[in-house]
């Protein structure tokens, strides 16, 4: 299968390559906050806001930064969850997950400023519930959420977690 546009400019900009990623976990009314991500060759995955880290930015700024420019939130940091290996290739990253508040702003879709107008891959923003979450195929959705039992699960993890083999706890 050839690669579309996309797929291209995404394995130019983020792939071949170890990434440092921060995530944000906002859950609000019992949903949580989701973007959906064009991948490219038709492929979407759903996944909570965040992005890579810029170097001389700690993890809070970075995500902060990360979450008002998907989201338009401001956002603060409450408690460091856990770590996720993302190895997918060509794509692999050591995606650090955070709870956060929502301080203020305005919900919009934004966009990712690593990539031009032309090959943006932020599509979507939704308030999911369980149901919601669980209702999606499973190649479209961020490992971390293919076996959650509840909302809250995602607040109790602690350590590495590699959902294509192993965790370490």
């Amino acid at each position: 299968m050839s690669k579309d546009e996309i797929s291209k400019e995404i394995e130019s900009k983020f792939g071949n390559h170890l990434r440092v990623r921060v995530n944000g976990i906002l859950i609000e009314d019992n949903k949580l906050l989701m973007v959906k991500h064009l991948m490219g060759n038709g492929k979407i995955l759903w996944s909570v806001p965040g992005g890579g880290m810029h170097y001389g930015e700690n993890a809070a700024q970075n995500l902060i930064r990360e979450f008002e420019e998907e989201t338009g939130l401001n956002v603060k940091i409450t408690k460091y969850l856990f770590v996720h290996e993302y190895l997918d290739p060509p794509l692999h990253a050591m995606e650090h997950f955070f709870n956060v508040k929502s301080t203020g702003g305005s919900l919009k879709l934004g966009e990712d400023p690593e990539l031009s107008k032309e090959f943006q891959i932020l599509n979507e923003l939704a308030w999911m519930s369980l149901e919601d979450i669980r209702s999606l195929p499973q190649d479209s959705l961020h490992q971390i959420f293919w076996r959650i039992n509840s909302l809250e699960d995602l607040g109790l993890w602690k350590g590495y977690f590699n959902f294509g083999n192993i965790s370490i706890k």
